[in-house]
């Protein structure tokens, strides 16, 4: 089993795990850390803090883990959800 962690910010955690459920995960825990889990697959959202850019800028940051039977699952994986969390400005 390989494992890599990725920050996210300003991604509310409600979404962050609909984005593995819509990947095929079904959602095992209610709590920190969250786990999905899917067949050859799992990922985990293990916490959530707000930092401060200024005294009037706040955003979230989420650990994320994920983990795969092998290097090349992980990858596939991890590239589908950051296509997920993509964000275009405008």
């Amino acid at each position: 089993m390989v494992i890599r962690e990725l920050e996210f910010r300003g991604i509310r955690i409600e979404h962050l795990g609909m984005y593995f459920e819509e990947l095929g995960a079904l959602q095992r825990t209610d709590m920190f850390p969250y786990v999905y889990e899917a067949d050859n697959w799992k990922g985990q959202i293990l916490s959530e803090e707000e930092i401060s850019f200024t005294s009037s800028f706040k955003v979230n940051t989420v650990q994320v883990r994920f983990c795969a039977k092998d290097d090349h699952a992980l990858d596939e994986l991890i590239k589908n959800y950051r296509y997920k969390t993509t964000r275009i400005g405008g």
